[in-house]
């Protein structure tokens, strides 16, 4: 029986390798020879015993690209060979959201690592129509990262930012530069960033934002209204997941203005200054992973307009994923992606 090597976190702070079923690829799937995969913030919550979701022994990891190795039956538009990303949602097809095209939003909604599938893995099995081909101009680096591309993109798409509007960015890790990155590009407008980070401020700064330095004693709010003329953003977008930078948020954007909220909270229940949504007529929204913007990340990294290579700050091999989650749970790294070649 052929074999494959899979990573697993059995318990908080822990890598744990497995032996795995090397079998065919069923009827619509497609067998993926990883080339290379990266950590997640959600991957980070999981490494710690702390996801909301998900509950440990998991598997781990959802961000990759690589190559198509076998193909199953009735697949059709790839051959062995092709390169290629993957969109890790498991979604029903047949809910009310389903039938609607709002897949991201199934009443039964999961992906591949709740099911006992990671990425940080050798190979990965896919379905065809969430497996999707990278041009020749795109790499297996940047491939990995169309996902969390299509996080930052489907936020701001949420957002109806428009061009010329001011925004601000609460969070520095990657989704929150992916959005910064997306805001400065399809609004033209510097938006600023905040984080408490000066590395990952400094990364925000070369990447076209307004940088906000936290750990020296910058506060977001006081700058944006200094430079806004006292009215506030128009959007903000809360990528940390924390009830001091959600605050932080609803604090900087002006009367009218739009919070979307991306972040993970561990804490449930946050206490947030719940008089100015009446006050301002403010809004907050959500924004749930991504729908029908895979394409569209592709593109913009195609086009040249988003510079993925950039946010990768370390890059180890799959057998040191240990090291790799342990560098980014230390207090103050400068790592915004790790990423693994396989």
């Amino acid at each position: 029986m052929a074999t494959y090597i899979m990573a697993m976190i059995p318990e908080p702070g822990k890598i744990e390798f497995r032996e795995m079923e090397l079998r065919d690829p069923q009827p619509g799937e497609v067998l993926i020879k990883i080339k290379t995969a990266a950590i997640c913030g959600s991957d980070l919550h999981l490494f710690k015993g702390r996801h909301p979701s998900v509950t440990l022994p998991s598997a781990v990891g959802h961000e990759l690209a690589g190559d198509v190795f076998r193909i199953g039956k009735e697949v059709n538009g790839f051959v062995e060979g092709d390169r290629v990303t993957v969109e890790p949602v498991i979604s029903c097809g047949v809910c009310h959201f389903c039938q609607r095209g709002a897949y991201h939003l199934c009443e039964n909604i999961s992906f591949h690592y709740r099911r006992g599938q990671g990425a940080f893995a050798e190979y990965f099995y896919a379905p065809q129509h969430r497996t999707f081909k990278l041009p020749d101009s795109i790499s297996y680096e940047e491939g990995t990262l169309i996902e969390p591309l299509s996080v930052a993109l489907h936020a701001v798409k949420k957002s109806g930012v428009n061009i010329g509007q001011s925004s601000a960015v609460i969070g520095g890790g990657a989704i929150g530069l992916l959005v910064s990155m997306l805001l400065n590009s399809l609004t033209g407008i510097k938006p600023f960033l905040t984080d408490i980070n000066d590395f990952r401020v400094q990364k925000a700064i070369e990447l076209g934002a307004n940088g906000v330095f936290a750990h020296r004693g910058e506060d977001l709010v006081k700058k944006v209204m200094e430079q806004t003329n006292g009215l506030g953003v128009e959007h903000a977008f809360e990528a940390v997941g924390m009830e001091a930078t959600l605050t932080q948020a609803l604090q900087s954007i002006r009367k009218g203005g739009k919070v979307t909220l991306l972040g993970i909270f561990e804490e449930q229940l946050p206490k947030i200054p719940i008089n100015l949504f009446v006050q301002r007529e403010i809004c907050l929204c959500g924004s749930q992973g991504y729908v029908w913007d895979f394409k569209d990340s592709i593109e913009l990294v195609e086009q040249g307009r988003i510079k993925l290579a950039e946010l990768v700050t370390t890059r180890l091999h799959l057998q040191q994923l240990q090291q790799g989650f342990d560098l980014l749970c230390q207090p103050g790294n400068n790592q915004v992606k790790v990423l693994f070649n396989i």
